[in-house]
């Protein structure tokens, strides 16, 4: 895991977390306004859930490179982190903790995936819908947030 440093780009006024970073993802976006689409992908160890692209911060990587590494990896997507969105803790069915910082990112173009999962772009209120998760619905209310009220990216 990786302590938690200051970032280029815009952080709102967050506090860091009390605990250690260990995961980054991203909310992605396409479109503008309200057709603006997200991006989800499907969960690796249960495939019928859809979630927010994110994975392990690598040593010596910051958690927006490791957001924008994700989801290269995961959906085959490159996009640009612009603005933290927020952090999402939580126990996995394992028992393994997890901490992780979210962006608002903009999609740039595809590149080729690392994984096989499958992937869907959604307007944020059919994303919200499919999402089973209370952390990630937090982080993308907070996406469609900055996407409605920012004149643009």
């Amino acid at each position: 895991m990786v302590e938690f440093v200051d970032m280029s780009i815009d952080r709102g006024s967050a506090p860091p977390p009390a605990a250690r970073l260990s995961h980054a993802g991203g909310v992605v976006f396409r479109g503008e306004g309200a057709a603006a689409e997200i991006l989800l992908v499907s969960a690796k160890p249960a495939p019928h859930d859809w979630v927010l692209p994110k994975g392990h911060i690598e040593e010596g990587e910051l958690p927006e490179e490791c957001a924008r590494r994700e989801v290269q990896e995961e959906a085959g997507v490159d996009a640009e982190p612009l603005a933290f969105l927020g952090y999402d803790a939580f126990t996995t069915p394992l028992g393994k903790s997890v901490v992780a910082a979210f962006y608002l990112m903009r999609w740039v173009g595809s590149v080729p995936a690392m994984e096989t999962r499958r992937v869907c772009w959604l307007p944020v209120a059919d994303a919200l819908a499919l999402m089973p998760f209370e952390g990630a619905s937090r982080i993308i209310n907070a996406a469609r947030e900055r996407l409605t009220t920012a004149r643009s990216w």
